[in-house]
């Protein structure tokens, strides 16, 4: 939900490419992708190399023709995700929701919002996708509610209502009888705009981070905290295997209610945008007060037990961190656990293809995390696809099998987004008659919103792409590529995308060294090839190739103690099959993996 990391995205791309030819790998594991292994070390391990899909509900599957996707069509949709090869489902809110942030403003922490359909719909799903080794992550919003929720109804209500103290409310500067004065400080939305919200019943400002129609809890109080367990069990008891935190670095404002500091360039004159100067975050964002609350929620997860399916349930946290260090705190320290998966947003948006940007961003996830588990993610629902940040339009598909690599390949958990599987293109709205994101609505037409990575899933090429029946109108309209880019298509073609996707997750889950196996980079002096090896006792060294640039490339690389000979297990198609890590040859934007004899 961090506007600062989308208002910044490159432009989109013009056009998608065609489906190019993938080869299929030539290693053959023991058990399949879908062949899970349900003893009791697996379950409490899971999540350690776990593929891990983001849903957005929306716009995944409607079965009920009102143009918006539900419950019933994740639970149609599950035997897809199960041959994909994922653990786990991550379903962005589907509590109920006025949807003013389509879900990020909740009213009910305890429901789920009529549009998405009823409890029992959510028992099904979990039962369904339990019964396919498939486990259902809920999205936890614990920075703001809805300005609709009971809690702030009464919170508003007057000064003296026992709700009152479960929001950041402040005194404004200058108040009159007449005037509100101004606010607080200078805090400002991530939105855009002050942070504070006059409220006339109770003369006083309330504090927003994100939206005004979405206050801020105030975490100082121990009521929040014991609400937000008491949430945690609810789902927990029906079966989730864990939470993805929302906004989660953001519970926290400076107690002294000091104003931003002014960011200002090299000449030291202040940074301007949108006419207002632009200011740093460090009173309201990553403050040291957060890691005791997840500390706590560790625990609340903790009290389940891991030995059985779902298994060990598992935090996920939204952590849009400026470097390495500060994300290694959000494993939490020594004997006081937090996240055991705080999102590695360092890679993943780097958005450009650098090589050495990448190789240091990995090394970094490899060696400075203290041994925890790197999540990677390159993708979601609040940022531009992968066409439109690192898409050269001519070469799109070879660059998603790039980037898919490094998701997959590289050591740890990784979190994809729904579509990527296909290769689905960023679509924004052609005029701002057509946004639906509140964000596009105030900044068109310089940024046209959020919609364009939220159109509806493309699964074959009837009419609505076959995302909702016959006759419905979808609440964003169905991308133009829908006819070539669906999953109909690619499903029997061994050379798309989607084959790609499915073999790759399929090494990642079976092979032991791309399981298990430690990561070190090769040629590491190479500023347009990405090499890497994966290694671990007892099993073969695979090594990785990826060609970062549209000409042909060929590397040479070293692994001591091995013969150098290749075994291929999955390359791009048309590329060399090379038998020596002498001579690795790598078409245009090509990947090579191939394990070491």
């Amino acid at each position: 939900m961090h506007w600062t990391q989308r208002i910044s995205m490159c432009s989109l791309s013009a056009a998608m490419a065609v489906c190019l030819a993938v080869a299929l790998p030539q290693h053959t594991p023991a058990q399949s992708a879908s062949q899970a292994d349900t003893s009791a070390a697996s379950e409490q391990n899971w999540w350690k190399n776990a593929v891990i899909y983001e849903v957005y509900p929306r716009s995944f599957q409607d079965t009920n023709a009102d143009g918006i996707g539900d419950l019933n069509g994740i639970t149609q949709r599950l035997d897809y995700l199960k041959k994909l090869g994922v653990d786990a489902i991550w379903l962005t809110p589907i509590y109920p929701s006025p949807q003013v942030d389509f879900g990020y403003d909740i009213s009910d922490y305890e429901n789920i919002d009529p549009k998405y359909g009823t409890l029992a719909d959510f028992d099904h799903l979990i039962a369904e996708a339990n019964k396919r080794h498939i486990r259902v992550i809920m999205d936890m919003v614990m920075n703001h509610s809805s300005d609709k929720h009971p809690w702030f109804i009464q919170s508003r209500s007057s000064k003296t209502n026992p709700y009152r103290d479960w929001y950041v409310w402040k005194d404004g500067k200058g108040e009159t009888a007449t005037s509100p004065g101004v606010p607080p400080n200078n805090w400002e939305s991530d939105f855009g705009g002050s942070a504070w919200q006059w409220d006339p019943t109770t003369r006083q400002y309330y504090y927003h981070k994100f939206y005004a129609q979405q206050p801020d809890l105030n975490w100082n109080n121990p009521k929040v905290h014991q609400a937000f367990e008491n949430i945690m069990r609810f789902w927990l008891k029906r079966g989730v295997a864990g939470f993805r935190f929302d906004a989660i670095t953001t519970l926290f404002e400076d107690p002294q209610m000091r104003d931003e500091e002014v960011l200002k360039d090299k000449n030291g004159k202040p940074i301007m945008q949108d006419g207002r100067p632009e200011l740093d975050d460090s009173r309201t964002n990553n403050l040291p007060e957060v890691h005791p609350v997840m500390q706590e929620m560790r625990r609340v997860a903790d009290e389940f037990d891991p030995n059985t399916f779902p298994g060990k349930r598992v935090l996920i946290g939204e952590t849009y961190l400026p470097n390495i260090a500060e994300l290694l705190k959000q494993y939490g320290p020594p004997g006081k656990p937090e996240f055991e998966l705080p999102m590695d947003t360092q890679i993943g948006f780097i958005n450009q293809l650098d090589v050495n940007t990448f190789r240091s961003r990995i090394d970094d996830a490899e060696t400075r995390l203290d041994g925890n588990i790197p999540l990677i993610v390159f993708d979601n629902h609040d940022n531009p696809r992968l066409d439109a940040r690192y898409g050269d339009d001519l070469h799109n598909i070879d660059i998603d099998r790039v980037i898919s690599t490094i998701l997959f390949a590289s050591r740890g958990a990784s979190l994809f987004y729904y579509g990527d599987d296909i290769g689905m293109k960023t679509t924004p709205p052609d005029t701002r008659e057509d946004v639906k994101d509140p964000v596009g609505l105030k900044y068109w037409p310089k940024f046209k919103g959020r919609d364009g990575e939220r159109t509806p899933m493309q699964w074959d090429t009837t009419a609505n792409a076959g995302f909702c029946p016959e006759g419905c109108t979808p609440w964003l309209p169905v991308p133009p590529t829908y006819k070539a880019v669906n999953v109909e298509v690619e499903e029997p073609n061994p050379d798309s995308l989607l084959s790609w996707y499915r073999n790759l997750i399929q090494l990642k889950k079976t092979h032991p060294t791309l399981a298990q196996g430690e990561e070190t980079m090769l040629d590491t002096s190479n500023s347009k090839v990405l090499s890497w090896m994966r290694h671990t006792a007892g099993s073969p060294t695979v090594v990785v190739s990826v060609n970062f640039t549209p000409a042909p490339q060929t590397v040479s690389l070293s692994v001591p103690g091995t013969g150098g000979s290749l075994k291929t297990l999955l390359k791009s198609p048309g590329g060399a099959e090379p038998t020596s890590l002498s001579t690795i040859q790598l078409g245009p934007f090509g990947v090579y993996i191939g394990e070491v004899q």
